[in-house]
């Protein structure tokens, strides 16, 4: 049950990926009011847009292709787009994951330009389990996270060509962004699951509605 009244309307897409149960679920306790789409003409009354996702990068980018235009034109438009774990992967430019699966060059949404990499060495992956969040720079998304844990399952993360698009990282083994944006900050992401975070990820999904809101 929310604790506080409807603030904003968010479309989650739905395009056949994603824990959209529970990322709803987490939404709706943040205040806001919900719509499930898989019509992009839907993005056009929408205060903010949530990109959700579980699975491979290309798989993901096959399924989104319909959405493609209408998302970058949300983006450029002003639109907050949040994407999540895949959804935040989704919005670099390329990822090592369809090239070792054979799959060659795969395009992303190339919001925030970069490449999502694999874990390197003897590390474990996927990298799976609750892990600090360390704030880098100011963004809406991350008020009152710094220090807090978030829960991870990922075998890739985003190497973003810009430094200043890391709004946060998390260690394991090597520091990672955990959070990025693009420089405008109305495109953002988070390589965990804030909707399985507990209190730290309520806080974001909180910070997202604000971010909607103040739009």
């Amino acid at each position: 049950m929310s604790t506080r009244q409807t603030a904003a309307e968010v479309v989650v897409v739905d395009y056949g990926l994603g824990n959209l149960r529970s990322v709803t679920r987490g939404l709706e306790r943040a205040g806001a009011s919900i719509e499930l789409s898989d019509d992009p003409a839907d993005f056009d009354t929408a205060d903010g847009i949530v990109l959700p996702g579980v699975g491979a990068f290309s798989e993901g980018m096959d399924n989104a292709g319909p959405f493609r235009d209408a998302l970058v034109e949300q983006a450029e438009a002003g639109t907050p787009l949040f994407g999540i774990c895949l959804g935040m992967q989704m919005l670099l430019t390329t990822s090592e994951e369809a090239e070792r699966e054979g799959q060659g060059s795969v395009q992303g949404l190339d919001l925030v330009p970069g490449r999502n990499v694999r874990f390197r060495g003897d590390l474990k992956v996927p990298h799976m389990g609750w892990n600090e969040l360390d704030v880098r720079r100011d963004h809406p998304l991350v008020e009152g996270v710094d220090g807090q844990y978030a829960y991870f399952v990922h075998s890739y993360y985003a190497e973003p060509d810009d430094a200043d698009a890391v709004v946060a990282t998390t260690d394991y083994g090597t520091d990672f962004a955990s959070i990025v944006a693009n420089e405008r900050g109305n495109v953002f992401g988070t390589q965990f699951h804030p909707e399985k975070s507990g209190e730290t990820g309520l806080r974001i999904l909180r910070n997202f509605v604000d971010v909607c809101v103040e739009r």
